[in-house]
């Protein structure tokens, strides 16, 4: 089982275990790392679940698509790193991701 790092703003960490094919959203919502709301439930919709892929995962996670692009540009605290949680899922080769989460959602 994938592990996924969560890093609060102050520096506080949280490691999950998380599923094949399940998000990174879900498998904060699952363990109750606070800092992901997803307001919108996982339809890429609200940007609640934003986070920033450390710069090393980034290959490995990949990019956001257009509608993932449109959300997070209408976040103020977004970063070349960006993503949304949601619309990131959870394989074997994600074991040990490290995202950062945004000081405005706490």
């Amino acid at each position: 089982m994938p592990k996924i790092k969560y890093i609060e703003h102050d520096g506080t960490e949280h490691d999950v275990d998380a599923d094949i094919g399940m998000s990174v959203m879900q498998a904060a919502l699952n363990n109750l790392v606070p800092g992901i709301d997803a307001d919108c439930g996982g339809e890429c919709s609200c940007a609640t679940c934003h986070v920033m892929v450390q710069e090393d995962w980034m290959p490995i996670a990949g990019s956001p698509d257009d509608a993932e692009e449109s959300m997070l540009d209408l976040n103020p605290e977004r970063q070349a790193n960006s993503r949304l949680a949601c619309q990131i899922f959870v394989s074997e080769d994600l074991d040990g991701l490290v995202v950062d989460l945004p000081e405005f959602q706490f």
